[in-house]
This record gives C-alpha cells, structure tokens and sequence, in this order.
C-alpha cells in the first residue's frame, strides 16, 4: 500500500493562471519507493475562471467553496485530506527540486519532529531570484524559537510559513489556519512550534512569486490596526498554548 502527502493549495481567479507552472514544480518531485502526492486545489469561493487552469490528472482534486480566504480555503480541504502528511503550495508559488523529500524524510527520520519549513528564494517578475539573510541553522528548530524571534523582530519570523510541511494529525488538532483575514498561515505556524519541535531545511525549498496582484501586497495587509489586532491574536494563542503544556508527542506518565 502506498503512502500519501497531501498538496494544499488554495486558489482565486487572479492567481489561477500560476497553477500551470505549481504543477509543473510538483511532476518534478521525486519520492522515496512506496510514497505518493496528490493535490486538493481548494477555490476561495465559486467561479467559472479557476477551473479551465487545474491540471487534467488523476492526482488532481479540485473544489469550491464559499469565499473565506486562504485559510477558511485549505482547512475545508482538509475534509479530503487522506494522508499521513499535508504540504503547503500556493497557487502562485513552485516547488525547489527535492523540496518534498527533504521534508519527508526530516518528519520520518523523528518522530519527535512535527513539522518542516525550509529556505525561500523571491521569484521576482523579471524571472530573477533573490534570497535573504537571517535564516536558521539547518536542522531541529525547538519549541518558542520561533515565537521568541517573531515577537523580538516586528512580527516576522525567521522561517517561512509557506514552505509549511506537517503531519496531519497535529495540523487537525490545532484546528486548521486561524480565522483571520491574512497571517493566517503564520498563526499557524507560530501555534506548531509552540507545541512541537520542528525542522529547518538550508537547502531552497520553495520559489516565492512576487507579482502585482498577490494578496501580501495589497494596501490592507499592512492596514496598522487590522495588523496589530491579527499580531495580538495570533501571540496570544501561541502563549496561551504554551502556557496549558499541549504538547506533540503527547506526554507520557
């Protein structure tokens, strides 16, 4: 029997032409003997321009729901998700080669370990790629570093939440991506490592599209007072969850 990892990508019309160039990332990954992925492309609401964009492979699962934005997009998908392990891809995004394995094998190799980020490089749109300074050391990320980081450096954390691997078990147990209009992900993200030691791959994993009509760029992201109330929220939740003593693996005794 194989084993699956679940691809979740959550899709609108302006960012459904990029699906082409996902899919082609995602052909290009390979895994060990006994592993598969299949992707749940998950609209943000109900349209007529998503569709004529999905790939025509059996690997392939598209749906649409009521628009909530991305988080509300890729916890519905969940309800689909049969797999041991979900990976985060943007539409607009692609895949590093190996970016998949790498992943893998870090959550396999511990079972201590309950999820994976790794190295982005900006794909800006002259086709060009940037990177950036500051990432960690390759290797286990502990508990709160990434929270203490985030809180210490104006809300930006040191890995990338969009590179997210994770087992599929913790991911449900922190109920999905936060109900928040955008940081969503990041929410996520600083709640995992409250609660679970993670990993941090050196090698890219991940092309970040930089492009006009990205969600990240529009003037209400960086609106002060929706920012400050999404950072208050998504703080408090992390510590508040460090503060019961939830904890993956579940203590013992």
């Amino acid at each position: 029997m194989r084993r699956r990892i679940i691809i979740v990508t959550a899709v609108h019309p302006p960012s459904a032409p990029f699906l082409a160039e996902a899919y082609k990332s995602l052909r290009a990954q390979e895994l060990p003997e006994g592993w598969e992925w299949h992707w749940l492309i998950q609209e943000d609401g109900r349209s007529d321009q998503v569709a004529p964009h999905v790939p025509d492979d059996e690997r392939v699962t598209f749906r649409q729901g009521r628009a909530g934005g991305p988080g509300v997009a890729r916890t519905m998908a969940l309800a689909h998700a049969d797999g041991e392990y979900v990976k985060v891809l943007d539409a607009d995004d692609q895949l590093a080669p190996g970016a998949l394995a790498r992943d893998l094998a870090a959550l396999e190799g511990d079972p201590a370990i309950g999820w994976a980020t790794s190295r982005v490089l900006d794909l800006l749109p002259d086709g060009s790629m940037a990177g950036f300074p500051g990432d960690p050391e390759h290797g286990p990320v502990e508990r709160m570093t990434v929270v203490d980081y985030w809180t210490a450096h104006d809300y930006r954390a040191p890995v990338h939440p969009a590179t997210l691997f994770v087992r599929r078990d913790l991911l449900v147990a922190l109920g999905g991506w936060m109900a928040l209009p955008a940081s969503e992900d990041t929410g996520l993200l600083l709640a995992l490592n409250s609660v679970a030691r993670g990993w941090f791959s050196s090698e890219v994993g991940l092309l970040y599209r930089k492009w006009e009509g990205q969600v990240t760029g529009q003037s209400a992201h960086t609106d002060t007072a929706e920012r400050d109330a999404r950072m208050a929220v998504v703080a408090e939740r992390a510590r508040a969850l460090s503060a019961f003593r939830w904890q993956f693996p579940a203590a013992t005794g």
